[in-house]
């Protein structure tokens, strides 16, 4: 029976790429000279450090400009909340998503089930598996997901026939 599945899985390779080019950036720019500036990639997170608000949005310009230079979609960060950090320094963590959570699964399986398209959702851990009978129910399935979950940057991944 043909299915494949939908994931929301970024390229890790090329988003520690876009960090090491970022940080590259930030240590030669002439205005962040002499100040904590900085931007680093630990597991799954990416941390922002600066002496304002106003530098961390600076080094966030930067961050998506070199993510979206390497066609990872800027999607996949989940901003966090600005921390003080000692003295006049503060940091900011973003998360880098992976995986369909619950919610947008459940999210999706209604939408297949409310579409009237001859196919099944199943969730399978952090992906969401599409069965159906014909290829052209399972394209037009696609094509659905991707029209209505815009929040997420999800992929189709594993396609049987």
């Amino acid at each position: 029976m043909p299915s494949f599945d939908t994931v929301c899985e970024p390229n890790m390779v090329e988003v520690r790429n876009a960090i090491d080019t970022a940080s590259k950036e930030i240590a030669t720019r002439f205005d962040f000279k002499g100040t904590p500036a900085s931007v680093e990639l630990k597991d799954k997170e990416i941390i922002l450090v600066g002496d304002a608000d106003f530098q961390l949005a600076q080094i966030e310009d930067i961050v998506r400009a070199k993510l979206t230079k390497r066609s990872v979609d800027v999607r996949f960060l989940d901003k966090g909340d600005v921390q003080k950090i000692g003295g006049d320094k503060v940091k900011q963590v973003f998360k880098v998503k992976s995986g369909v959570d619950s919610d947008t699964a459940k999210k999706i399986q209604r939408l297949l089930k409310d579409s009237k398209l001859k196919v099944q959702a199943a969730i399978q851990g952090d992906a969401v598996r599409v069965t159906g009978a014909k290829r052209d129910d399972l394209q037009a399935a696609m094509a659905l997901i991707r029209k209505d979950v815009s929040d997420l940057p999800v992929s189709f991944d594993n396609f049987r026939d």
